[in-house]
């Protein structure tokens, strides 16, 4: 046979987009158009439909960026229309939609005269049905429209003025499309939907196959048969002509895919939070109306948040919501308040993330998720698997890692070992995207990527639009029914994440071990952009802590009320912030703004908090007493305690040379004329940390111009260009009672920096504070210190632990972690030397080594990112005011280390009272960090009392409280009671009802260990 394969192929290709998706809707019928233009924000429903709405043209240009636009659609069904056999009526609304992007364009969502939602209007998803039995012969609706200005602009990445209100102008961004009544042909819609799904499937067969040609021989004999100019009245015969080639069974050994949908939205991103709650109002409108017609349509929904919103803004989806989620199609997954960043946020932080999202969908649906569910976040801490298990999960689900840029993950199915040695099932869908539309293509890829064939045969694929772009729609639903059993194709079934999870498990038994941090390997500057919100989030985190554990002194030991709503309400809003593209400071101007505001606020009202509740367990008077907040003795005040501050030592200056010579008896300074850190020596060691020849404190400007998503990324090749800032402007120095400073101003470009170098009385550290006007663009801002350290690998806080990560480059997996994250302290050392810094706010380092010539020695140089300036998505991204605040403590080991962090970020609190306070609870191991004390969730007025284990070794300790208690327990992070055979009675007595509140652990390292605490 001659080859005529690419002739017909493009016959058909042409003939689905010419002949038969247009011949769909029979006939048009044009409706009659009036509007309102909301003035500023936007109002509820009720409000609007009270507004006097004008004529409206068709055809016309409208939204100036972020605007609303209220259109109200009425009109008369003409006589006959939608009374054929196999046809139904709908109203097409296109506000001016293109075909790319769907998510990041114009919305809509259609509202009937009651103010009740009909469903979304979005690019690919424009219709509105039309119900004759309700509506009669008369149709009238409206739409709010959304004028979402195109920030993304086809990802140029080039800066624009749409994520700031007050740059984005006023040209209208949209023109009216065609809004129409329209008769549908459903025979011409499923014989698409045929089509479609056989193509796609053909185009992914190899050619050498014998069902591919099967395919489309079939399809051209359809096209033989098809009258192009009278598709409608062929369409029938033409899908008993495919239908026999539709319906050849799947072979046996083909792929099973369960396709569960999904809509990825993001709670800020290229739009501000207000319009998130307006997007997901949209997409979950979509998912009722859609679950209304197909019962075993089933939807994931992740966000805790979201649905609080639902509750709060739009009361009767909400209701409509939980009706499917009682029917078992909508299902909340994930557990957490909304899909956070794993890299930054706080041990505490991450575990409300859970406690909220889990106990939200505990109370108003009666659901325990028992997957954590994470398809976007930039990396995932090695933390992770502990936190998800101690919450009461059992799964893990991502899909980011596909987007590494150097090496692939070696499976899809396996085992995530936790810094702790917990294990968590966990999937890696190899569709490799959470947007799917279930094209042939798309299903194929899920099957030849796949890596874990001959041990599992399972995976999952997320489905629907994302981001506002309606979530999931008929066709899919369409093209997972013809793919359910079609030879060629995966098996694909409707399902929810547990449906997957419970085959994957029973079918795959010796997983493989995936152990540790799961790094993303690109998205690295996240780490640093939008420097005041992360700023925001390090402060309110540390607020919190403090907040909660003085009110609870307050209540237990002076019978205060204790604010649980407030705390609640404030908790809630620092998790919203850690949304993955909110914290990460990869939003709009808009986003950062907002979330600085609500920073602001939130600080504001915890210090009040804090104050309100230090009086009441401290009284009122003139004592200066400090509120250690800390785990650790601070100025003579024991942990978790408040009292008189201890003064000791002094701190002397003196000169050598042009040098400053700063000395307290601990460490000793020497800072020369450039104000650069020429040494730093701990007395008890007597060693220098500084290497030889070089300079600490040394700031460094690099060209910062990623290849692509400028806020998210750093790029390798930064190194190559940077400026060391090595001239001072002046250097002076100042004195007090308890510490000296030497103060250095320079300029870093054209941005002026003035730099406090601290030495207080008694410190084993040396602080350093970096006051920026930062004015540059496109550039990374880097601390460095140079130290004379043979270090192996650097050990970097993360959540209840740290992680380790190699100063060598030998392998490309080593080699791609050229930037990483640590949250308060980052600690390189070799046997029986280390040292420690600590900061206030950065999360971005990097730490590189080499030996030296001259000696033979090893340079570990540890740089924190302090600055970026990035061109998208905000164009002035860190522009303006910042101060950064290190300390380096030479001679430190890991236990150093992590007092020191919290040293850093817990600043000496003063109250003037009249009575010191004891710990409400002790631990005798400085090992046993206390993470949280606070009052259980439930209202009982017991103690919760959250520990890890610090230091990445077995440790044991007693536990203590320092109150009356009935019985000690331990719970998971949702309080409730879990065996703990690491957990005895102090002096071996009995658990019930315990020995005074004292209790023996005996903890693995990095252990997570949440106690309750019943009181008498």
């Amino acid at each position: 046979m001659h080859d005529d394969r690419q002739i017909t192929e493009l016959r058909l290709e042409r003939f689905l987009r010419e002949r038969i998706s247009p011949a769909v809707y029979r006939r048009f019928a044009p409706m009659t158009l009036s509007s309102w233009e909301v003035p500023g924000e936007p109002v509820p429903a009720t409000d609007a439909l009270s507004q006097d709405f004008t004529p409206q043209e068709h055809g016309v240009a409208w939204g100036t960026p972020w605007s609303t636009l209220w259109l109200h659609i009425e009109g008369e069904v003409p006589a006959g229309w939608g009374c054929a056999a196999g046809t139904d009526l709908e109203v097409i609304v296109d506000l001016g939609f293109t075909a790319e992007d769907p998510g990041f364009q114009c919305e809509g969502i259609a509202w009937r005269p009651d103010a009740t939602i009909i469903k979304a209007i979005s690019p690919r998803n424009q219709y509105v049905p039309v119900d004759l039995a309700r509506a009669g012969a008369t149709v009238d609706f409206y739409v709010e429209a959304a004028a979402n200005p195109d920030v993304a602009q086809g990802w140029t990445f080039a800066a624009n003025p749409y994520g700031d209100r007050a740059t984005a102008g006023t040209e209208p961004q949209y023109t009216l499309g065609r809004i129409a009544l329209a008769e549908r042909d459903v025979t011409v819609w499923e014989l698409e939907q045929d089509v479609t799904a056989l193509r796609g499937l053909m185009l992914e067969l190899p050619v050498d196959q014998p069902r591919r040609h099967l395919i489309l021989r079939a399809l051209e004999q359809m096209l033989d048969i098809l009258d192009p100019d009278d598709v409608a009245e062929s369409a029938a015969t033409a899908r008993e002509v495919i239908a026999g080639v539709l319906h050849q069974p799947a072979n046996a050994s083909a792929h099973n895919i369960v396709a569960t949908g999904h809509a990825h939205i993001d709670s800020a991103w290229l739009w501000p939070v207000r319009e998130t709650i307006r997007k997901c109002a949209r997409t979950f409108s979509n998912v009722v109306a859609l679950m209304d017609e197909d019962s075993d349509f089933v939807f994931s929904c992740s966000s805790a948040q979201q649905l609080a919103w639902m509750r709060d803004y739009y009361p009767e989806l909400f209701v409509r919501i939980k009706e499917k989620v009682a029917a078992g199609q909508f299902v909340p997954v994930g557990g957490m308040w909304v899909e956070a960043d794993t890299n930054m946020p706080g041990s505490e932080a991450m575990a409300r993330q859970f406690i909220e999202g889990k106990m939200f969908f505990l109370d108003e649906f009666g659901v325990d998720t028992r997957e954590s569910w994470l398809p976007d976040s930039f990396g995932y801490s090695g933390a992770l698997p502990q936190i998800v298990k101690s919450a009461g999960s059992d799964w893990f689900l991502t899909q980011k890692i596909s987007w590494n840029q150097v090496n692939k993950m070696p499976h899809h199915s396996f085992e995530w070992e936790g810094i702790d040695g917990t294990r968590l099932f966990t999937h890696f869908p190899p569709v490799d995207t959470y947007n799917s539309q279930l094209s042939g293509g798309e299903l194929a890829h899920a099957e030849r990527n796949y890596r874990d064939h001959g041990h599992g045969a399972s995976s999952l694929v997320p489905f629907g639009y994302g981001d506002g772009g309606g979530g999931p729609t008929r066709e899919m639903l369409a093209a997972a029914r013809r793919t359910a059993d079609l030879e060629g194709s995966p098996k694909v079934r409707l399902g929810s994440a547990t449906d997957f999870f419970t085959t994957a498990q029973q079918e795959y038994r010796n997983l493989p071990v995936w152990v540790g941090e799961m790094y993303l390997e690109l998205h690295r500057g996240t780490y640093t952009t939008q420097a005041g919100t992360k700023a925001g989030n390090r402060r309110t985190e540390h607020l919190l802590r403090e907040a909660e554990l003085w009110c609870t002194v307050a209540t237990v030991k002076k019978g205060a009320s204790y604010p649980a709503a407030d705390l609640k309400r404030l908790w809630r809003l620092v998790l919203l912030q850690q949304f993955h593209d909110i914290l990460p400071g990869s939003s709009i101007a808009w986003v950062h703004q907002d979330a600085e505001r609500n920073y602001a606020a939130i600080t504001a009202e915890l210090e009040q908090i804090i104050s309100s509740a230090l009086t009441a367990a401290l009284g009122t008077g003139a004592v200066p007493l400090l509120a250690n907040a800390a785990p650790h003795s601070r100025a003579g005040v024991a942990a978790l305690a408040a009292g008189p501050m201890q003064w000791t030592g002094d701190v002397t200056v003196t000169r050598h040379g042009d040098a400053t010579v700063l000395d307290n008896g601990v460490i000793r300074a020497v800072v020369d004329a450039s104000g650069l850190l020429e040494s730093l020596v701990d007395h008890a060691s007597g060693r220098e940390a500084i290497a030889p020849g070089e300079r600490g404190n040394l700031l460094e400007l690099h060209r910062d111009t990623p290849n692509e998503w400028d806020a998210w990324d750093i790029d390798s090749f930064y190194r190559r260009n940077v400026t060391q800032v090595t001239t001072a402007v002046s250097v002076r120095v100042e004195e007090d009672a308890h510490a000296a400073v030497v103060i250095v101003e320079r300029l870093a470009g054209t941005s002026a920096v003035t730099q406090r170098i601290t030495l207080s009385a008694g410190s084993a550290s040396l602080a350093i504070s970096t006051a920026v006007d930062w004015q540059e663009r496109e550039k990374l801002l880097k601390l460095g210190f140079p130290l004379d350290v043979r270090a192996g690998h650097s050990s970097a806080e993360t959540q209840f632990g740290h992680v380790q990560r190699a100063t060598h480059v030998n392998t490309s997996w080593e080699a791609a972690k050229f930037e990483i994250c640590a949250h308060r302290w980052i600690h390189v050392g070799e046997p029986g030397y280390g040292v420690a810094i600590s900061n206030a706010a950065t999360y971005g380092h990097d730490v590189t080594r080499n030996v030296r010539d001259h000696d033979g020695g090893t340079t570990t140089t540890v740089r924190l990112s302090l600055l970026r300036a990035p061109k998208f998505p905000d164009p002035t991204a860190d522009a303006g005011q910042h101060t950064l605040d290190v300390t380096i403590r030479p001679g430190a080991d890991i236990a150093d280390a992590v007092e020191e962090g919290y040293r850093t970020n817990l600043l000496p609190r003063i109250h003037r009272g009249q009575d010191s306070s004891d710990p409400l609870v002790s631990a005798d191991n400085p090992a046993l960090v206390v993470e949280a004390v606070k009052l259980a969730e439930d209202g009982s007025g017991d103690v919760i009392v959250r520990l890890y284990e610090s230091l990445g070794q077995r440790s044991a300790g007693l536990v203590a409280a320092g109150f009356p208690v009935a019985e000690v327990w331990a719970v998971d992070l949702l309080e409730r009671r879990v065996a703990a055979p690491w957990l005895v009675p102090a002096s071996g007595g009995s658990m019930d009802p315990g020995t005074a509140g004292r209790v023996d652990l005996v903890l693995r390292p990095f252990q997570l260990v949440t106690l309750r605490f019943a009181r008498r």
